[in-house]
C-alpha cells in the first residue's frame, strides 16, 4: 500500500498535495479534538513525515492549532467560518429550514436534512422539537452511518448504481460475510421501500424511529427525515409521519428559486 496516497486516489489534473491536506482535516471528528501525527497517519493512510509537513502547512495557513504539551493538533477557527459560510450561503437551507421548523414545532418531532459524504450522512440542518428530551443531540455537521440509518438507505435508493455497488462492497469487506448478510437484507428493504413508497424507516438507536425520503435538487442528492423519540410502536410512527414527510419534501422543492436561464 502507498501510505502517501489518500483514499480518494488522485487522477488527471487533481492536486495530490491539496487532497492530502483535506484528508488531514477530515480526520478530525467530534470527540477527538486533539490528534498527534501518529493518529493522523493511521486515519489518513499517509506517512508520518507527510502528515508532519501537511500539519505545519495547515498551521501556517491558520487551519490547525498546535498543542505543544500534548504534541498534537486541533482544528482552528477558520474551519468553523467555512462551515458558517456554507450554511448561510445555501439556497436550499434558506428555503428548507423555515419549513422544517414549522413542521417540527407543529408535530413535536425532529426534522433533519442531510447529504452523503463517502459512507456517512452529514446533517446540514436538524430541528429538534421532541415531545421529550432525547439523549441524542443531533446538530448540523453531525455524521451518522449510511448503512444503518433511514437517511442513508433513502440516499442509496436514489444514488447512481456505481456508487451504491462500491459502498455495498466496502461494507461487505468491513463487516464480514455473516454480519453483512443480515444487514444487507435491511438495506435492501430500505431501498425497495423508498423506490416503491417514496420513503423508508429505520430504528438504529434505541427508542428512536426515523423516516427519510430522497430530495434531489440540482446536482445534489439531499435526504429529508423525520424522527421521534418515545415508546410508540414503529408501525404507528411510520403510518403517522410518512404523509407529512413526503408533503414537506414537495413544499421544500416548490419553495426553491427557479434555476437561472
Amino acid at each position: 500500500m502507498d501510505h502517501d496516497q489518500p483514499p480518494a486516489a488522485a487522477r488527471g489534473d487533481r492536486n495530490r498535495s491539496l487532497e492530502r491536506g483535506i484528508e488531514v482535516l477530515r480526520a478530525f471528528r467530534p470527540g477527538t479534538d486533539l490528534l498527534g501525527n501518529g493518529e493522523l497517519a493511521e486515519r489518513t493512510g499517509l506517512s508520518r513525515a507527510t502528515v508532519s509537513r501537511l500539519c505545519h502547512t495547515l498551521l501556517d495557513s491558520g487551519f490547525l492549532e498546535r498543542d505543544r504539551s500534548a504534541r498534537a493538533w486541533r482544528l482552528a477557527a477558520p474551519v468553523l467560518s467555512l462551515a458558517h459560510a456554507m450554511r448561510s450561503g445555501s439556497p436550499v437551507l434558506k428555503a428548507a429550514a423555515p419549513l422544517m421548523r414549522v413542521e417540527a414545532e407543529k408535530r413535536r418531532i425532529n426534522v433533519g436534512l442531510a447529504v452523503a459524504d463517502r459512507d456517512e450522512m452529514v446533517y446540514l440542518e436538524s430541528v429538534r422539537s421532541s415531545r421529550r428530551v432525547s439523549w441524542r443531540n443531533v446538530v448540523a455537521g453531525q455524521r451518522v452511518p449510511m448503512e444503518l440509518t433511514s437517511l442513508g438507505r433513502a440516499w442509496l435508493a436514489a444514488a447512481p448504481d456505481e456508487q451504491r455497488d462500491a459502498l455495498m462492497a466496502q461494507w461487505r469487506e468491513r463487516r464480514g460475510a455473516r454480519e453483512w448478510k443480515r444487514l444487507q437484507r435491511e438495506v435492501d428493504e430500505g431501498i425497495r421501500s423508498t423506490r416503491e413508497r417514496g420513503y423508508c424507516w429505520a430504528s438504529w438507536q434505541p427508542g428512536v424511529v426515523a423516516l427519510a425520503t430522497p430530495l434531489p435538487i440540482g446536482e445534489t442528492l439531499y435526504v429529508l427525515n423525520m424522527s421521534v423519540s418515545g415508546s410508540d410502536a414503529a408501525e404507528a410512527v411510520v403510518e403517522r409521519l410518512n404523509g407529512p414527510l413526503l408533503a414537506l419534501a414537495r413544499r421544500i422543492s416548490a419553495a426553491l428559486p427557479a434555476p437561472p436561464g
